[in-house]
């Protein structure tokens, strides 16, 4: 049995017992969270919603916070000695699919 779950304005497949990296959510580590759900295939049938199914759950437990590594943002134009240097690092959340039902 999977899913499709929206959130953070991603879509994500996901099954029971996996592990996820999903934009940073605002709540705390240890609650559940219950994201849209989009469609659900479970023994050779598959349910799509219009967007969103009301019928089926998927909970999702937060499990920690952080940031992901580095890129560096170069910006540059030859020969007008314009050079732009920038780093970041995206926020996730990291969250594990208890459960899915439909």
């Amino acid at each position: 049995m999977y899913a499709v779950i929206e959130t953070g304005g991603k879509q994500y497949r996901v099954q029971e017992g996996q592990r996820l990296r999903v934009e940073k959510l605002a709540v705390g580590v240890g609650e559940k969270v219950n994201p849209r759900v989009l469609m659900v295939a479970a023994d050779g049938e598959v349910q799509v919603g219009t967007p969103e199914l009301e019928s089926a759950k998927v909970g999702l437990k937060v499990l920690r916070h952080g940031r992901g590594k580095k890129i560096i943002v170069f910006k540059y134009k030859p020969k007008k000695n314009y050079r732009r240097k920038q780093g970041h690092r995206q926020p996730f959340t990291e969250v594990l699919v208890e459960k899915i039902s439909v």
